[in-house]
């Protein structure tokens, strides 16, 4: 039951994550202001959904975070784009 449970938050957080890309295309494509912002609100209900859903898969340790970076790592990486 665990991993399909597991299975379950990993696939809706991948298609959340699709669709946060989607509404990053096509906010910026509209002319229509309208239509902009209500792009937004969704893109802005999306990310909610998508950081409760990343706690809760936290929480049930379904999802583990990389180890934060060095200083060091970091400061090649600046180094690069600089």
């Amino acid at each position: 039951m665990e991993m399909q449970e597991k299975t379950m938050v990993a696939d809706t957080l991948a298609g959340i994550n699709g669709e946060l890309v989607r509404f990053g295309e096509m906010i910026p494509q509209t002319e229509n202001s309208e239509l902009k912002q209500t792009l937004k609100q969704f893109r802005n209900a999306c990310e909610q959904s998508q950081e409760e859903l990343y706690q809760i898969a936290r929480e049930k340790s379904y999802y583990v975070p990389s180890a934060k970076a060095s200083q060091e790592d970091i400061d090649h990486v600046r180094s690069l784009f600089s």
